[in-house]
């Protein structure tokens, strides 16, 4: 991963590697993960909150997992998971430190939805101790957090381990046949491209006053959630540079927070990036707007006609030749497919892991409009990987 004025980043090297594996994908899928093709792959939950719940019967109805273990800080979190999917009290763990008792469990594989300031430490030590991993996104909310997804996806795939972030629409079939013909030259050569995701929701509160309450609700808190920018609008920058098969070389960004109060993370974003051969990309992401149409969308023009994406619609091309596929329900269908192909890459044997280096990279791009936005002005790719700014949330007085 690299433009013109940004030192190296891991994705070639990533990349590299997994080429280097490309022979292990005709192991036997009894020597992936210790068990017979038809047995079940056991699973232990890092995050017991709303989308780890949800995701607990998509795993469970397939008949291809077994939930064994589960963490998360709160009690009445794992409780609730553990009753519900028969985890065994002492299999359910707790504290900010939980998880690494998961870990020492038997099971296969860990599925991560813990806010996302936890994402990189507890990736990089499930891939540590052997475990195929399932991560949500966003990766991380700083670029050392990004870093370090990037080099734990590269060492899973030394290792033999199967590593997914789970974005829905990079799933989706329409998505992929579709940006499968931008790649073949149909829309011809990238002239501008714009992404936007206004959503009604997200509210207008401030951050909890403990560092206890504030891990129950993290989206507020600027350390654990990254602004939503990174949380949420995430989804339309990384369809953007999905498209756009490139780093941002840099952007410049405004925003700021006129409906949230005060501590709070912002309400909305306006960010310009260019990417190699001067190609821009106008960015816009605003919330809680009563009333408003929610949106996820992705258009790129090039020389030959354009794509345009919307995650409650349908996916158009229009070039050299035409293609329009509909994608109802993205959120859960797209989810199901990585569930699917999660078990596939496990069974058969493929540690490639070709999501992580396209999720590190829209992260990267994502914290790169944030921190260009919070300075008012412009900031290079290759100036934010320098300064290496990390974000910490307060975790003083919480027990381990």
């Amino acid at each position: 991963m690299k433009t013109r004025s940004s030192p190296q980043l891991p994705r070639r090297a990533f990349l590299a590697g997994a080429a280097s594996v490309t022979v292990l994908t005709a192991l036997k899928p009894s020597l992936v993960f210790g068990s017979s093709a038809n047995s079940q792959i056991t699973l232990g939950l890092i995050g017991c909150g709303g989308r780890g719940r949800w995701l607990g019967p998509l795993f469970q109805e397939t008949g291809l997992y077994r939930w064994v273990a589960c963490a998360d800080y709160f009690q009445d979190r794992v409780d609730a998971f553990g009753e519900k999917f028969g985890v065994p009290p002492e299999r359910r763990f707790t504290g900010l430190s939980g998880y690494k008792r998961l870990l020492e469990s038997p099971l296969d594989a860990v599925v991560i939805e813990t806010p996302p300031y936890f994402h990189p430490q507890q990736a990089a030590e499930a891939v540590d101790a052997g475990k195929h991993v399932f991560l949500a996104k966003p990766v991380a909310v700083d670029a050392p957090g990004c870093l370090t997804v990037a080099e734990a996806g590269r060492r899973a795939t030394a290792k033999r381990l199967v590593f997914l972030v789970d974005f829905q629409t990079r799933a989706n079939e329409h998505y992929r046949r579709a940006i499968q013909m931008v790649r073949k030259g149909d829309i011809g050569q990238p002239i501008l491209a714009e992404a936007h995701y206004p959503w009604r929701g997200g509210g207008r509160g401030a951050p909890p006053a403990s560092p206890e309450e504030q891990l129950r609700s993290w989206y507020y808190v600027l350390p654990l959630s990254g602004d939503f920018i990174v949380e949420q609008s995430i989804h339309a920058l990384d369809v953007a540079t999905w498209i756009l098969d490139a780093d941002p070389v840099r952007a410049r960004g405004t925003g700021g927070r006129k409906l949230r109060p005060k501590g709070s993370i912002w309400d909305h974003f306006a960010v310009t990036y260019w990417f190699p051969g001067d190609v821009a990309l106008s960015f816009t992401c605003i919330q809680s707007i009563p009333e408003m149409k929610d949106e996820i969308s992705a258009r790129v023009y090039g020389s030959e006609g354009y794509i345009q994406t919307d995650y409650y619609s349908d996916v158009v091309l229009r070039g050299k030749e035409f293609y329009r596929g509909s994608n109802p329900d993205l959120y859960t269908s797209g989810t199901k497919v990585n569930i699917r192909e999660f078990h596939e890459a496990i069974t058969q044997g493929r540690f490639d892991n070709p999501t992580v280096a396209p999720s590190v990279r829209s992260n990267l791009t994502a914290i790169l409009g944030r921190e260009a936005a919070y300075r008012q002005g412009e900031l290079t790719l290759a100036e934010l990987l320098r300064a290496g700014k990390r974000l910490r949330p307060n975790l003083r007085g919480l027990k381990s």
